[in-house]
């Protein structure tokens, strides 16, 4: 992702938006840990659960469009996801990058209740920065990195609301999205970034997909986060945004999240705006600073992960939930 400059913040057009076979898979996590809970009660989101999920991309390596580890992340993605209890589909595309270099992106996506109309899209980017580009060290500039905020926080804080919504036997119409190829971009280039995402938007994985809502989740497992209202989810989603900040508050949130207008961020959710579905973006930011210090970084790395922050999105996103019809 990238910031908008504020020239295009104040020229952007966007259409028609308004506004394994074992119970234990390989984070550690047992099917005994995921008891049924009334259905009534908000579930309770486990931040070490997330933070095992988390540590567990990080283990394949840089999850970068064509290696290996973003192969066999990918297909434990789809594995975590069967576990607990979504039907997959697949959604496969060859792409250029900015760069010109050909990648074959894989969106991975989970429905919870398919027979339910109404549905609620969570996403996350699983794919890595292949280059570390903004390290102080200019020694580290062309290596990849670990992305374990910039990635693989918001696909933990999904899985393990995969595994609540398992545990709860919610009968919600939710679709987790993993998408890819979201961080091969470049300063300037708007269209180099989210990828995977505008494929997605312009290429309905089922006919006649159309989400009421989509809700991103983008570095939010660092230390000392802050999340205020990214600018574009403001403007052209505020009734979700405003929702998901009242439940944010309800579960105990607020310092964490608050009223203030954040950046205007250039990321996946952007996407979808422009195809029509309502979409926010949960995304730390820092008034004066910008981004998360390890954004596209080597010290974007299990070291500087909280599962405080886990726990605070987590739940705040469990909450929200709960709150919809």
């Amino acid at each position: 992702m990238s910031l908008y400059p504020l020239i295009l913040i104040v020229s952007l057009a966007l259409g028609s938006c308004a506004a394994k076979s074992s119970d234990k898979g390989e984070n550690g996590v047992s099917a005994a840990e995921t008891a049924s809970v009334n259905e009534n009660i908000t579930p309770s989101f486990s931040a070490d659960s997330a933070y095992k999920y988390l540590a567990r991309q990080v283990e394949f390596g840089p999850r970068v469009p064509n290696t290996e580890a973003h192969r066999k992340a990918g297909d434990w993605l789809v594995a975590e996801l069967k576990r607990h209890g979504a039907e997959v589909t697949e959604q496969k595309a060859g792409l250029t990058t900015f760069d010109n270099t050909p990648i074959t992106a894989r969106n991975i996506f989970g429905q919870f209740n398919p027979g339910a109309e109404d549905r609620i899209l969570l996403l996350a980017h699983y794919d890595c920065r292949p280059w570390a580009d903004q390290d102080p060290d200019i020694s580290k500039r062309n290596t990849p990195v670990d992305g374990a905020n910039d990635g693989a926080s918001g696909v933990a804080v999904l899985l393990e609301a995969a595994r609540q919504l398992k545990a709860t036997g919610s009968k919600k119409g939710v679709d987790i999205l993993f998408v890819d190829a979201e961080d091969w971009g470049t300063d300037g280039d708007d269209e180099s970034w989210a990828m995977g995402a505008r494929y997605f938007a312009n290429n309905p994985i089922l006919p006649g997909y159309a989400p009421k809502m989509a809700i991103l989740l983008d570095m939010v497992g660092g230390k000392e986060a802050t999340f205020p209202r990214e600018y574009f989810s403001q403007r052209y989603a505020a009734a979700i945004n405003n929702a998901f900040w009242k439940a944010a508050a309800e579960a105990g949130y607020p310092e964490l999240f608050t009223n203030e207008i954040g950046g205007a961020v250039t990321d996946d959710h952007i996407e979808l705006l422009k195809a029509g579905i309502p979409a926010i973006d949960i995304i730390d930011y820092r008034a004066g600073t910008g981004f998360n210090p390890t954004w596209h970084t080597s010290s974007d790395n299990l070291e500087n992960i909280s599962t405080e922050t886990l726990g605070a999105v987590g739940n705040s996103l469990m909450q929200f939930l709960s709150s919809q019809p």
